[in-house]
């Protein structure tokens, strides 16, 4: 393997992480603080929910917690579904600020990264025996994770305004 590889390989993975990003602030964009909130399907979660998840859950637990061993981060984890309850005093800005923030906290600790690093933690208690081993792995997973999510919010924006982030004809 040429000492480039791992590079391209970083890049590769981060700009489709990046891709997933964008279209999760994308598709709720132009959405008022009403929309965001509103639960339309019937498992009660709505879109704010949903990126505060992503800010919590996805990319602060599995960067912040799994991959650095942020002895903080770890320590104040959530232990349920705390993450997908905005309470009504914090504001979409906030919550969407605090997406693009994790974002960028993130992007700093994986810029350098090697797609075989060692994970510094393992949530144990969470998930049993390590099932992601290395930077790669938690990459991939955060990215069909992402994209995963992106496609519940391009659902639940369909059925809240009718607008559809990819129109194929």
């Amino acid at each position: 393997m040429s000492d480039t590889a791992p590079d391209g390989e970083m890049k590769a993975l981060l700009r489709a992480l990046d891709a997933q990003r964008r279209h999760v602030l994308g598709i709720v964009d132009g959405l008022d603080e009403q929309a965001l909130r509103r639960p339309v399907l019937p498992s009660g979660w709505h879109c704010l929910g949903l990126v505060q998840h992503l800010t919590l859950d996805v990319e602060r637990f599995w960067f912040r917690a799994v991959v650095a061993g942020d002895e903080e981060i770890i320590q104040g984890l959530p232990s349920g579904d705390e993450g997908w309850n905005v309470p009504p005093h914090r504001s979409a800005s906030d919550v969407l600020d605090a997406y693009r923030r994790e974002v960028e906290i993130v992007n700093a600790l994986t810029a350098n990264g090697l797609p075989e690093a060692a994970l510094a933690w393992w949530p144990h208690d969470l998930f049993g025996e390590p099932h992601l081993h290395t930077l790669r792995d938690v990459l991939l997973h955060v990215i069909t994770e992402t994209a995963c999510h992106a496609g519940h919010l391009d659902a639940a924006r369909e059925l809240i305004d009718g607008r559809r982030w990819l129109v194929l004809t």
